[in-house]
């Protein structure tokens, strides 16, 4: 088989098989001093690229003074920190405002990527 056709197949195996690609993320917005802010970042800050959301949505996080980060649109402006941005291709989908503990921290954002995106319905990467 020439070169060219084993280089055109291997390119539509690796079509065919490599995960779908989106630009989904989390934006968190906080500001120096926030206690709650320190809180989120204290107990689920290291868990949270580890987890099927975090991988779906990893984190970026800016100061409340830089928001919106560039190329991204927030829907309304952020007055309370830290807010959470889930993000697609730059544009805001929904969020979550403050950190109201762990279990309904994450009750809400499952219910935000359910809504508005196709999750948990990506393939798994480990």
């Amino acid at each position: 088989m020439p070169l060219r056709a084993l280089t055109a197949l291997s390119a539509l195996l690796w079509l065919t098989v490599a995960p779908a690609v989106h630009a989904v993320e989390l934006i968190m917005v906080e500001q120096k001093g926030c206690h709650y802010c320190i809180e989120w970042k204290t107990d689920l800050g290291p868990i949270y690229p580890k987890t099927s959301e975090g991988q779906y949505a990893p984190l970026r996080t800016v100061q409340i003074k830089d928001a919106p980060p560039e190329g991204v649109d927030f829907a309304r402006p952020v007055t309370f920190t830290p807010t959470f941005v889930l993000v697609d291709n730059g544009q805001e989908l929904g969020r979550v405002e403050g950190y109201p503990g762990e279990d309904f921290f994450w009750g809400l954002l499952t219910m935000l990527l359910e809504t508005h995106t196709d999750y948990p319905n990506q393939p798994q990467t480990n």
